[in-house]
């Protein structure tokens, strides 16, 4: 059911109930239109106080998701209105126009991604990305037989996401262990994972392991393919800021450890371009550090939030 609540988008995207950067993102933007239309301001300053606060509550959900932050930057962009009505109904245009937009590029990313899929393949993925599921049941639907091998992502396992919505699709997969990824790989023709972000340098930021299975896919010259819209740019590291790498409670990897026992739950870590043989996203096929370049002069507006 569609939320009615603001506070309760907040609250789920902060516990992980909405997974995945492409739904962070939906749900984030719907939940200010609910902002919107539950407003109870009665000036255009009080209004815009409220649209603010919203703002940073949104952001501080997920801080290693630019997508959020340029989503609602689409938003935000170059408001109009004299009166609050006015104001209102400008931002509820923005914010379909934005919803339009995340919709019109994941399809141009699926159909592009589809197109690497060759029958007979094996292909592996890891963790969950809603992009690639998009992808893989397109190649499916286009009448190719094909097989996945994918990772249970611990600790929260969102492989196990993954693997149930492409069996649902007639996709035949087979699921690992995280720690017999080396034995998916060695079998498989095509890397196939999402981002959460990418930096100005083209380094790409994805779930913890994403970088160790690159390397092992390299050795055998399994080529890798970051599949993502290019709304995952985080343009504040053109200023020298870094991208922030989520630390996630050490209870999701161990309740109780005994004494002296530390857990380390980093939740992404950072992709070396060198390992990525392609970015496929709405603008095209890129190496990561060309991507950025098309990215700012498609999007000028992104560099100025």
């Amino acid at each position: 059911m569609p939320y009615t609540s603001f506070q309760q988008v907040v609250k789920d995207i902060k516990e992980l109930k909405i997974q995945g950067a492409e739904a962070v993102s939906q749900e984030g933007i719907k939940s200010l239109k609910i902002v919107v239309l539950k407003s109870k301001a009665l000036t255009v300053d009080g209004f815009l106080h409220e649209m603010e606060k919203a703002r940073k509550e949104l952001i501080s959900t997920r801080p290693t998701e630019p997508y959020l932050r340029n989503s609602i930057g689409s938003v935000f962009n170059n408001w109009e209105g004299k009166t609050l009505r006015e104001l209102k109904e400008n931002v509820l245009s923005k914010i379909q126009q934005t919803l339009a937009w995340m919709q019109n590029s994941k399809g141009r990313v699926v159909l592009a991604g589809a197109k690497k899929i060759k029958k007979g393949m094996v292909v592996f993925t890891h963790c969950h990305s809603s992009t690639v599921v998009d992808i893989l049941v397109e190649a499916k639907t286009q009448g190719r037989a094909f097989s996945v091998h994918n990772t249970e992502t611990r600790p929260k396992l969102q492989g196990r996401k993954t693997a149930k919505e492409l069996a649902a699709a007639g996709i035949k997969v087979r699921h690992y262990v995280d720690s017999a990824a080396r034995l998916a790989l060695k079998k498989a023709d095509i890397m196939l994972i999402g981002a959460d972000a990418i930096t100005s340098e083209g380094r790409v930021i994805n779930k913890i392991g994403s970088e160790l299975f690159a390397e092992v896919a390299r050795k055998y010259d399994i080529p890798v393919y970051v599949c993502t819209n290019s709304w995952k740019f985080d343009p504040k590291t053109i200023f020298g800021f870094t991208e922030e790498i989520e630390e996630r409670a050490p209870q999701e990897v161990w309740k109780n450890p005994p004494k002296n026992v530390t857990i380390d739950n980093h939740a992404f870590e950072i992709i070396n371009p060198d390992l990525i043989t392609g970015v496929i996203t709405e603008l095209g096929i890129f190496e990561p550090q060309v991507l950025v370049e098309e990215v700012k002069k498609e999007y000028p507006w992104m560099a100025k939030q």
